[in-house]
């Protein structure tokens, strides 16, 4: 899948997200004013936040499409894991939030008796943002977009608070009004998880962490398929966003002319450039093996 068609794909996504969270958040909000709920109230700014979020992806996604230039020229790629990293933050800081509030409550007793319409648009809110997380999650795996898995992660985020409302205002409604503070807590401690785990994916692509050992298998077993590659002194991988970057080192008879060295490492480079290993560049220098005898 080419750049183009990603970005295609992600902008669209988060267009649709970024339209019914605007909606969503509005019928939250007169939800929560209406039925005298503070933690519904509290929800429809968590969903607001979703707004922003999808915005900073869309720009990330813009920004990685951009060319190689003289200043950059392994690309752009890398802003969608910067932008994830900053969305995992925003993530840990709405749990922080959550659990913040629950504490507080729970110490000073301050609990609410919430009307009927705050409890049906928990319900609400619910439906629609556990499908914005699939709708997302789904996109997120079909264009390898960290920032964009970020921000579906955002929104299931939104449908645990949700949930914890949810919990909270019917608890309240049946009289154990400390059900909420007790939600919110639990809910902290899943999103605090799950910003933790998409802030580290992030760093091992800015980092230039390798590539998974599977791969590095397939890929020495694909070059030492190629005929004239005796044996593979270094292989270096580096995983750059959705793609990997290949260093080989490969032996060859030592007798060999430039150009038929030249010619195996041609057969290297593409065979791995074209495999199934999503690689955006593989770099193969040739060294002679100096155990193969002159007329072997």
């Amino acid at each position: 899948m080419n750049a183009q068609e990603r970005i295609k794909i992600g902008n669209k996504i988060s267009k649709v997200t970024i339209v019914w969270n605007i909606v969503l958040s509005s019928v939250k909000l007169f939800a929560g004013i209406i039925g005298r709920s503070g933690a519904m109230v509290a929800d429809a700014i968590h969903s607001f936040s979703d707004v922003i979020s999808t915005v900073a992806v869309m720009i990330g996604l813009h920004m990685a499409k951009k060319p190689d230039d003289d200043d950059h020229p392994y690309g752009h790629e890398k802003m969608e894991p910067v932008v994830a990293k900053i969305l995992a933050g925003i993530l840990l800081v709405t749990a922080l939030a959550i659990g913040y509030n629950g504490l507080q409550r729970i110490q000073t007793g301050n609990y609410e008796g919430p009307g009927v319409i705050a409890l049906y648009a928990a319900i609400l809110s619910i439906i629609v943002k556990e499908w914005m997380y699939r709708y997302t999650f789904k996109g997120s795996k079909k264009i390898e977009s960290a920032a964009l898995l970020a921000d579906a992660w955002h929104h299931r985020s939104d449908a645990f608070s949700s949930f914890g409302t949810l919990i909270g205002i019917g608890g309240a409604r049946l009289g154990y009004k400390i059900f909420d503070p007790i939600a919110s807590l639990i809910i902290c401690v899943l999103i605090v998880k799950v910003s933790i785990n998409i802030y580290m994916q992030s760093v091992n692509q800015l980092v230039d962490h390798a590539g998974d050992k599977e791969t590095v298998e397939n890929i020495k077993a694909d070059i030492m398929g190629v005929e004239g590659v005796i044996h593979i002194n270094k292989l270096k991988t580096r995983v750059h966003v959705n793609k990997l970057f290949v260093d080989v080192e490969v032996a060859v008879v030592s007798t060999l002319s430039v150009v038929e060295g030249h010619d195996i490492a041609e057969k290297v480079h593409d065979k791995i450039e074209n495999g199934d290993y999503k690689v955006k560049h593989c770099m193969v220098h040739i060294e002679p093996y100096h155990c193969i005898k002159a007329n072997s």
